[in-house]
């Protein structure tokens, strides 16, 4: 019998999630039965418990993978920040979570991985983790945009970097329950709200 790859392995349980995803997606994370996985995956009971033992370890993979996925992101957009304002960063990042939420709706895995964050501890405490690195990462701009006195200083950066971050759960709330042409101008809006400094326009 030939050797079966971790490409082979990788695929599969990818495979596995996107089935879940599907099915999470249309019908909840707890309303959808691990019978409907295996038809949504067009694979046996045993070829899924290979992969996962149980539904709430899928839950916690997808959780898993939107959450890192939001983070890289903001990793990705923070990255590229030089002489951009705060608005010009937060813009781009809610525009990039648009065309991902187009492509693959990582808004509304992210309000189903919320919801679940209120009942499960794991996915909690993994929420939690994101939300404190992505805040530290817009703080660390929030202090350099101080420094050049572009930003108060009244307040700590980690404030205001929270305050900023409140501006995305409501924008993926959106893009996730209403019509993507309610919040297309939040962008704009959010350039508007922190522009760059008079002297760099």
């Amino acid at each position: 019998m030939p050797k079966v790859t971790q490409q082979y392995m990788d695929a599969r349980r990818e495979q596995i999630l996107d089935a879940a995803r599907r099915c999470f997606l249309r019908d909840g994370f707890h309303s959808a039965s691990m019978q409907d996985l295996f038809t949504e995956a067009g694979l046996s009971a045993g070829a899924v418990y290979r992969h996962f033992t149980s539904k709430d370890e899928m839950i916690l993979a997808i959780a898993e993978e939107n959450m890192r996925e939001v983070l890289d992101i903001t990793l990705t957009v923070a990255t590229n920040r030089q002489g951009r304002s705060m608005g010009a960063v937060m813009a781009e990042l809610l525009d990039v979570i648009r065309v991902k939420s187009a492509e693959g709706n990582l808004a509304g895995l992210a309000v189903l991985v919320w919801g679940e964050a209120m009942r499960n501890r794991s996915v909690a405490h993994k929420l939690d983790q994101l939300m404190g690195r992505m805040r530290a990462d817009l703080a660390i701009m929030v202090r350099d945009h101080q420094d050049h006195g572009d930003l108060p200083t009244t307040v700590t950066a980690e404030a205001i970097a929270s305050a900023m971050l409140s501006v995305l759960p409501g924008y993926i709330l959106q893009l996730a329950v209403l019509d993507p042409a309610v919040v297309a101008e939040v962008p704009d809006a959010v350039r508007a709200l922190w522009p760059e400094p008079a002297g760099e326009r």
